[in-house]
Order: C-alpha cells, then structure tokens, then sequence
C-alpha cells in the first residue's frame, strides 16, 4: 500500500520536509533555505529529503503542503484577482462602502468594483428586503464586461440565512463565465459584516495564487516521478485540507506554519495541553496547545493590515530567532534583533565565518549548541556580552509565554524550530521545558501527521430552532464540512462545541462546532 507521507512546511528561513511512514515514524527530514519565489526551495526540499537514505518514493501516496503563498500575495502585494464586491444590504448596508479602512495600495492591487444591491436579512432570518434579482443581473453583466476574475458576495446576517447568498451566486453564474470564481461569506466569517467582508473580499483575491500553489506543488510531486498521491494543504487551525477545498477558501492557509509547528510539538511530545514556543530562523511563535490542537484566537485579526473575524490561531510572534542580529550599544545595553541576517544565516553570522554577530553565535560560544559552526570564531566574544545577549533572548521568551497564560500558575512549554538551541532547559513560569526529539523539522511533521477538520459557526433563532436542535444541527454541519475537506467518514468526531447567547439580539445564539477526522485511505 501507498501510505507514507511527505510533509512540507514553508517558514521565514527555511522550508523543512519529511517522510514518514505507515506507522507515523520519521524516516527522514531536511531543512532547505526558503527562496523568493517559494516554490524553488519547496523543489529543492522535497528533492532532497526523497533522495535521502531508506527513503522509498514507490510507498508515498499521500502529500502536505504547508505554505506562505497566500499571505506573501497579501503582504506583497502581488498576484491578486481582480475582485468584484457584491453586498446585499441595501436599505439597511449603506452608510460604510467595502474596504473604507484598507490600505489604498492593497485595493489598487486587487482592481475592486463594489455593487450594493437589494436584499439581506435581520438576526432572526426576517427579509430587511427582497432580493432585487434584476439588479444582480445588470451587476453581472457589468462585472463580465469589466474583466473581473473573482467575484465576493456578501449579504447582512448571511450565517443565520444563507438564502441571498446562494440566489446571488445563481444569477452571477448564469451570467459569468465558468473561469470567474465566487466566495459566499457565510462560508468564511462570522457574524460581524465588515470584518466578514474583508475576509470573503481577501479570499476572492487569493483563488488564482491558491490554484497556482496546488497545481505547482502536485507538478514538482510529478517530476519526483510520484504522480497519484492525495494532496493536501495546511489550515490555520492545524489541520488539513484537500487541494479542491483549498482552491475554494485559500484564506484557510494563512498562519497555517504556526499551527502545523503545535501539532508537530504535540505529537513528538503525545501531550495534548501545553504553550508550544517555535523558534525559528527570525521570529518565535507561541500557541497554546488545547486538547491536542491550536487554540483559537477570540478577537479579530489583521491581515495585511485588513481587519478580519474568520477563524485564526491565537498566536504571539516576537521578533526573536537564530538568525536575529545582536548589537551592543554605547550605554551597555544589548538587543537582539527584532532584525536578521535571514536565510544568509550561514554566511553571515560569525561561527560559520561571517561578519555579523547574531543570537546563533551567543550560544554556540556558551556551549548550548553543540555541532553548530565553529566555536572558535566566537571564543574572542566578551563574557559580559554572551550574558547580556542570552538574557535577553530567554526574557523575550518568558514574557512571550507569560502573555499567553490564562492562569498566573506555571505550565508546560514544548520548544520546537530550528532557533530552539537558543533556549536551555530552564524557563521561569515553565513547569517544565521539553525539546522533543526531530523538535528541528516538528512543522513539516505537523503539516505530515495532520486530520482534517470541517468547521460551522451560525447564530440561530432560539425562537425557530431550540437550543439543542440548533447544536445537533451545527454539528451536523461541521461534520459535512469536514468530510468535504477530505476526511474518512466514519472517522469524524466532534472536538469542540460553543454556544454563546447574543443578549443584544434578543433571543439569538452563535453556535461554533468543529469536526475533526482521518485522512481518506487510499
């Protein structure tokens, strides 16, 4: 059977890949430089870490890519659909047009046409308005004159009634051609208009880059000569998805590295409730980990500078990592980073014969990394600076945990990531400190050894629907969506519920339900 896996995951400095086989055990793992364009060091990876011994290509029949495409195209700038926005409000939807708090570059970028038309719902599922069907229709026909590539719609209060929605993207369809593609929003956010909006608008963009980043990866599986393995792309909440579910909501991608880091940290270490610190070439990432998976972030999230409310990791990232820039000021005072040298860290920093002292030479001259460059070009380093850099490396960490406590006690810390030489066993409001074995490549055994999950979250009517109909159907949900993403049926449970009244809205609730399962066997 083909049942070994090959995970990658993309990060800042390096991209990491491994194999593992049927029973879960590492065969092997490489850290390869990231590249510029991405898919280069994701090739280069993968080349290697197939081509390393007791590596058999002929046993892979599953794929996992976690990657940064989507939130470089963001960052950058860069390769953007040409984005229609079609909100269903009017009356009620007027006062704020779509994007009025984006950055100006990011809207250009994307090219946007607003329509506002007819139509929308109150809390409780009663019509603001009509849908005005023609209007949608005239709407369609200009946006296919205009060249649009990608198309969201967005109607008010869409999670309790998705009514709108769904006849929208009828009527755009009949009009559009096959190539335009269309983002619902009550499949990506919450209740909130505006921050649903800009995370459907966000994902409308990003349906080509998604679509290239699939297609690519399956092609450099191809030239590797393994031609029919299931691929999968990493989530933002640690889990995976199938590469026909991915090119739907590429926006799932987004701060997926982190969270395949967690997972790895809990399945190298079988611990299910821990703060997970990831340490990598320039930033560390600190999650916790809450019965077994990444705890979720409770408030909305910027992306690129655009404020969202669709699920994200609750996640801290500190300008600290192996590959952070050390300085010495006039005064005494030492900082290390929130600056690197990057993927250059092997030329650059001073224990490989560099000219730049960074955080990896601090500790390889206290002793703490051993196999790490050479020691003696950094035996001239003064003691009074190694002390000075290293405490202000570990208090960087401490205070990074600190702020992701919920209770003044001591926890568990599981460090993983490459820069997690930069750390000793000794944390100050760590119950214990672990550094799993392979903790180097724990991301890309995250992204390999990851379920796949579906996830629902409506506000329902208690009015309608009693409170334990209205779970049992959220549930339902989830565990749909779930078996969309790519999970074995019989395989998927129910991790999480949480049922919060809305007292503002009467008798409303919000429900969120996720859906956790295996992977399909081949």
């Amino acid at each position: 059977m083909k049942n070994w896996r090959i995970g990658i995951d993309v990060g800042g400095t390096n991209t990491d890949a491994v194999v593992i086989d049927e029973k879960l055990n590492l065969v092997a793992g490489v850290k390869n430089p990231t590249t510029d364009d991405v898919m280069t060091g994701i090739e280069k990876a993968m080349h290697r870490v197939l081509a390393m011994p007791g590596v058999d290509k002929e046993k892979i029949g599953y794929a996992m890519l976690g990657t940064t495409h989507c939130t470089n195209a963001i960052v950058e700038r860069k390769r953007l659909n040409k984005v229609a926005v079609l909100r269903i409000g009017a009356p009620a939807a007027v006062a704020i047009p779509p994007m009025a708090d984006w950055p100006e570059d990011l809207k250009e970028a994307m090219d946007v046409k607003y329509y506002l038309v007819g139509g929308g719902n109150e809390f409780d599922g009663r019509e603001i308005a009509p849908l005005d069907e023609e209007k949608i229709l005239e709407c369609a026909e200009d946006m296919k004159a205009n060249g649009v590539e990608s198309v969201a719609v967005i109607a008010v209060y869409s999670p309790v009634s998705d009514k709108h929605e769904r006849r929208a993207g009828e009527l755009l369809r009949s009009v559009l051609p096959e190539s335009v593609s269309i983002t619902f929003s009550n499949e990506i956010g919450s209740v909130g208009l505006l921050e649903r909006e800009n995370a459907s608008i966000l994902n409308a963009a990003l349906r080509d880059v998604a679509k290239v980043t699939a297609e690519s990866f399956v092609a450099a599986l191809e030239e590797e000569n393994i031609k029919d393995a299931e691929v999968y792309l990493g989530q933002n909440d640690g889990t995976l998805m199938s590469v026909e579910y991915a090119k739907k909501y590429p926006i799932l991608t987004i701060a997926c590295g982190p969270t395949d880091s967690i997972r790895g940290a809990a399945f190298l270490t079988n611990m299910k409730e821990a703060i997970v610190v990831d340490i990598g070439g320039t930033t560390t990432d600190v999650g916790v980990l809450t019965n077994g998976f990444p705890r979720e972030s409770m408030v909305a999230v910027e992306i690129g500078k655009v404020r969202t409310n669709f699920r994200m990791p609750d996640i801290i990232s500190i300008g600290l990592g192996g590959d952070s820039i050390v300085r010495e000021k006039e005064n005494g005072e030492v900082t290390v980073g929130p600056d690197s040298v990057g993927f250059r860290v092997t030329e650059k920093a001073l224990c490989f014969g560099g000219d730049t002292l960074t955080a990896t030479d601090i500790v390889v001259a206290l002793g703490m990394a051993e196999g790490v460059g050479d020691p003696g070009k950094v035996s001239h380093l003064p003691k009074e600076l190694l002390d000075k850099a290293y405490a202000k490396i570990k208090e960087s960490v401490e205070e990074a945990v600190d702020r992701m406590k919920t209770s003044a006690g001591d926890v568990d810390v599981i460090l993983v990531g490459g820069g997690s030489i930069l750390i000793g066993d000794d944390l100050e409001g760590a119950s214990h400190v672990y550094k799993p074995e392979n903790f180097g490549v724990a991301n890309a055994i995250g992204s390999a050894i990851g379920q796949v999950s579906g996830q629902i979250e409506k506000v329902f009517s208690m009015e309608h629907t009693p409170r334990l109909e209205a779970i049992d159907i959220a549930k339902n949900m989830a565990k749909e969506e779930a078996i969309q993403a790519g999970a074995q049926p019989d395989s998927v449970e129910i991790i999480d519920v949480e049922d919060v009244p809305m007292a503002y809205l009467g008798d409303a609730v919000r429900i969120r339900v996720k859906a956790v399962g295996d992977l399909k066997l081949l």
